[in-house]
């Protein structure tokens, strides 16, 4: 899998939200200022190159949808921010977004009841 630029990952968000979508669909779902048809036109067809997404045809008009699902991406980008920021280890990158974004206790907890469930459901 590839990084997406940043005008890749924000057309993404709204396939992944509204797919199936042609392109003056996802215009509609953008922000003001909307970009160009030609502008998101030739962004889609990028992450089409990329294997990103994929299309139907009816006639010149193309339908697409999303092939890379937003988890199978969110896996693929934590990971290499756990690689590249936190040498690896959950658990400097777990402590760091807990000071940084200043957790509270009952938050701490619920992430540590989430983090035993999942130690019981692996061997």
């Amino acid at each position: 899998m590839r990084d997406l630029t940043k005008a890749e990952e924000q057309i993404m968000q709204v396939l992944w939200n509204i797919q199936p979508a042609y392109v003056k669909d996802i215009i509609a779902a953008l922000p003001v200022p909307k970009p160009a048809y030609s502008t998101v036109s030739t962004i889609v067809r990028i992450l089409e190159s990329k294997g990103f997404i994929d299309h139907v045809a009816f006639g010149t008009t193309h339908r697409y949808f999303a092939v890379v699902s937003k988890d199978e991406y969110s896996h693929f980008s934590m990971k290499k921010m756990l690689e590249n920021y936190f040498d690896g280890s959950l658990k400097q990158m777990v402590s760091f977004i807990s000071t940084k974004e200043k957790l509270t206790l009952s938050e701490m907890d619920e992430l540590m009841t989430e983090l035993e469930n999942l130690k019981k459901e692996k061997p």
